[in-house]
């Protein structure tokens, strides 16, 4: 069995003129993603490893988490292949993960996460929100054939009220 969480970056700030790829976090989005890692701390216990996109926003939000719940630092690695807004790069990536993982974290963008939750699950999601998180547990053993897998969403409203 396989178990896959996609965790969407935090609110990011347009406040500055820079490349989207060196957008912050928000003051909010900050807080947010603290109060979600929390809240949602046995959804991400007993990971085996964390990758995340190198921008600024994912790399931020991905820190937050693992800092929040006493993830160890040197389960996170970097790749650029999670900095797309395109669900086949995603799903490409996920396909390759090495077998030997049997739960990770990925921390991107949308409109890829939202729509490989659609893709791997038989969940119908229509907008995976800042600090929202998927999790997306397969009968599968290989990363390869994931799919038909079963979802539970969480939304930061929900979970943070």
């Amino acid at each position: 069995m396989k178990e896959l969480l996609l965790l969407r970056h935090a609110k990011s700030s347009w406040e500055y003129l820079i490349e989207d790829r060196n957008r912050s976090l928000t003051e909010g989005g900050i807080h947010r993603i603290k109060k979600m890692a929390t809240a949602s701390s046995d959804v991400f216990k007993d990971v085996e490893a964390v990758f995340s996109s190198p921008a600024n926003r994912a790399m931020h939000t991905a820190c937050i988490l693992m800092h929040q719940l006493n993830i160890p630092f040197e389960l996170l690695a970097l790749r650029e292949q999670l900095y797309t807004f395109e669900v086949s790069h995603l799903l490409n990536f996920i396909s390759s993960l090495p077998d030997h993982y049997s739960k990770v974290i990925c921390v991107g963008h949308n409109p890829a996460f939202t729509a490989a939750v659609c893709t791997l699950s038989t969940t119908q999601l229509d907008h995976l929100p800042t600090a929202g998180w998927a999790q997306i547990q397969f009968q599968q053993n290989e990363w390869k054939h994931v799919g038909n897998g079963k979802a539970q969403i969480g939304l930061p409203k929900a979970i943070l009220k």
